[in-house]
């Protein structure tokens, strides 16, 4: 995309700020340009917005039912999946899934809790229970 056609309709999604694009110069070389967004990108946000919140709340009935622990509910608050969890948490992507069961969960050791508790960036006491 040349630099003239970097999109700047705007973009609540970016809340006023603006993000960095690829783009190329008048002189052929690639550099980065100052973006506002534009309105599909607004729009696909959006919904992929919406499609996790509906995910929070399935998961969070699940939760008080007792058919999964408060890890899933804050694995998909966070915006991650099992194997991001893995990743960021350093902790086998098998070992993950089986600790999104309650039953499993409850049982988990304090250090166990803490990496979780650090990958999602809450305190332990907030990882156990939900909101």
């Amino acid at each position: 995309m040349d630099i003239d056609a970097v999109p700047q309709e705007g973009n609540a999604t970016l809340a006023g700020h603006r993000k960095a694009m690829y783009a190329r110069a008048t002189d052929g070389r690639i550099v980065i340009a100052a973006s506002r967004g534009w309105e599909a990108e607004e729009i696909v946000t959006a919904h992929a917005v919406s499609a996790f919140d509906k995910q929070a709340a399935l998961v969070r009935e699940r939760v008080e039912r007792g058919a999964a622990s408060p890890l899933e509910y804050w694995m998909i608050a966070r915006r991650m999946d099992a194997a991001l969890l893995a990743q960021a948490s350093g902790i086998f992507g098998w070992r993950v899934r089986r600790h999104l069961r309650a039953d499993r969960f409850a049982r988990l050791p304090a250090r166990t809790l803490a990496r979780y508790a650090d990958a999602l960036g809450l305190p332990v006491a907030t990882l156990v229970r939900l909101p």
